[in-house]
């Protein structure tokens, strides 16, 4: 287990690092991305967003999706991705994002996909299945190690 963490001392700007560790998603009994690297993101009262480089991905588990994006004051303006089992079935809608044309500052996140924890049957980290950060806006990965409280979670308003 990773050294435990208080999210309210992580920086700002956020924290950007590649570990070297395992990292999976699944949807139903299927994996549809598994790595043995990712790349973290630690800003102040957010767990952890996880970033799993494109080619993890089965090959089908990935379809862009179209309309608005969003922006990003430290990445930039991030597209939004359907993440499904290979064979198209199971399509959670903008459960992915990624930041094609990131800042300098963050450009190791370009080719890789983030994801809402909460929009799929499970994400393990480290060999631990993670719970989603609070609320639906952010897409911050919960761990035993990562200690709140976070921003989004109704008992903290003072946070969102």
């Amino acid at each position: 287990m990773p050294k435990t963490e208080k999210v309210a001392d992580y920086p700002r700007p956020p924290l950007i690092e590649q570990i070297n560790g395992l990292v999976s998603v699944r949807i139903g009994n299927e994996v549809i991305a598994q790595d043995s690297k990712y790349i973290r993101v630690c800003e102040t009262y957010h767990p952890p967003t996880i970033y799993i480089d494109q080619n993890a991905f089965v090959i089908g588990t990935l379809q862009q999706t179209t309309g608005r994006g969003s922006y990003c004051e430290w990445k930039g303006i991030a597209e939004y991705w359907t993440l499904s089992k290979a064979d198209g079935s199971d399509g959670r809608h903008r459960a992915g994002w990624s930041y094609p044309s990131p800042t300098k500052h963050f450009e190791q996140l370009a080719g890789r996909i983030a994801l809402y924890p909460g929009l799929v049957d499970s994400c393990m980290l480290e060999g631990e299945e993670v719970e989603p950060q609070p609320g639906t806006f952010y897409g911050g990965w919960v761990s035993s190690w990562t200690i709140g409280p976070f921003k989004g979670d109704p008992n903290h308003p003072e946070l969102i």
